[in-house]
């Protein structure tokens, strides 16, 4: 095996996955218990290593596509260790070093990958990419008194980073799924990529990311995103996705693609306001991410292991807990543990969704090595 090319995503999806449903209840249990362990999830660390370390090993599962291990192995054993690191002493040094050096690592692996395309809109994902990685570096950095923006702001950032490419990377996969499906059925869909559209969100939406770092532009922030958040809604509208009610996988896709758009909306409305927007976020975080990573990463991991699409059952789980515990997180307010149930309701609810996704992917695995080799889905 040691000297086979292996695909990514058999390797961090399951890890990710296992990690997002460890980290946020162990976050919660770190403050309600008055232990104040694992300290590296108390106050903002979870929010960092749900950044740092499970959205980059997302990425990292779902961009490399099939690797030598030479390759993958000390990726992915960088990423273990990061994460060790910070869980336990998250002040020392070599715990933000290691954590920059992972996302420093992948997007040395991953960026130029993206660089082969001619048109600008296709070329954004890998800037993308490595603006989330230079965020970690910012956030380090930031951590030890250079003269940027403090971490807070920087996490605030790099979510609207991830709006983005999920914005981005979102439409590339649906639409070409949706365009398909329909064409089966006879029915005509015009409104695929939406250039013009997806080109105003890749100009709007880094502008209301540069303007969350002061207070006197994050009025603007606001603003820009409820005009982001109309022009996504108006996309997923425009992909006819009521002809699909036979592609479950497909609506749930667009349930997180909404959230996005969701997101973004309330996001720019708590700014517009002054008021916190760190409950607004967490619909980015937990809604768009939650329910379009797990129906990915299952969508990947049954195309290569069966050939087809993941059950019914499997996706509308995903989409009902993910919406359990993005309202719960909300209701929860700007002061969170003022309303410990509801955390805890929230908290239950993703870590059982990424739990189940983790033992179906690492089931389909076991498929999959009985089967002849197919064509890399993620390519």
């Amino acid at each position: 095996m040691a000297g086979k090319p292996f695909y990514a995503f058999w390797l961090f999806f399951p890890a990710a996955s296992l990690w997002a449903a460890l980290a946020v209840p162990l976050s919660i249990f770190a403050v309600t218990s008055g232990t104040g362990w694992p300290p590296g999830l108390l106050g903002a660390g979870h929010g960092h290593e749900l950044i740092f370390g499970f959205a980059l090993a997302l990425v990292a599962g779902y961009t490399l596509g099939l690797q030598p291990w030479r390759v993958l192995a000390p990726l992915f054993l960088l990423w273990i260790t990061a994460r060790l690191f910070w869980l336990m002493a998250p002040s020392l040094l070599i715990s933000q070093a290691l954590s920059v050096a992972f996302a420093l690592l992948l997007a040395r692996h991953v960026v130029p990958r993206f660089q082969a395309a001619k048109k600008w809109r296709n070329k954004i994902a890998g800037p993308l990419i490595l603006t989330i990685c230079l965020a970690a570096l910012a956030y380090a950095l930031s951590h030890y008194g250079f003269p940027l923006p403090d971490t807070r702001s920087i996490m605030q950032a790099a979510i609207l980073g991830l709006l983005l490419l999920m914005t981005f990377i979102g439409g590339r996969i649906i639409a070409p799924a949706v365009a398909g499906t329909l064409e089966k059925q006879g029915v005509p869909l015009e409104a695929r990529v939406q250039p013009r559209i997806e080109g105003t969100l890749l100009i709007l939406l880094p502008v209301a990311l540069l303007c969350m770092f002061t207070p006197l532009t994050a009025r603007i922030s606001g603003l820009l995103l409820v005009v982001c958040a109309v022009l996504i809604l108006i996309r997923a509208l425009r992909w006819k996705l009521w002809h699909c009610p036979d592609r479950p996988d497909l609506l749930v896709l667009a349930i997180g693609y909404l959230w996005l758009a969701a997101g973004a909306g309330v996001t720019g409305l708590h700014l517009l306001t002054f008021s916190p927007p760190l409950p607004a976020l967490h619909i980015i975080t937990i809604g768009a991410l939650g329910t379009l990573s797990s129906s990915v990463m299952l969508r990947l991991a049954w195309q290569r292991a069966h050939r087809s699409f993941p059950p019914r059952w499997q996706v509308l789980t995903i989409a009902i807990a993910m919406t359990v515990a993005v309202i719960s997180r909300y209701m929860a307010g700007a002061t969170p543990y003022g309303q410990p149930e509801m955390l805890w309701i929230s908290a239950a609810s993703w870590s059982l969704s990424y739990t189940g996704v983790a033992v179906q992917v690492l089931l389909l695995y076991r498929r999959s090595v009985t089967r002849l080799p197919a064509r890399n889905p993620t390519l």
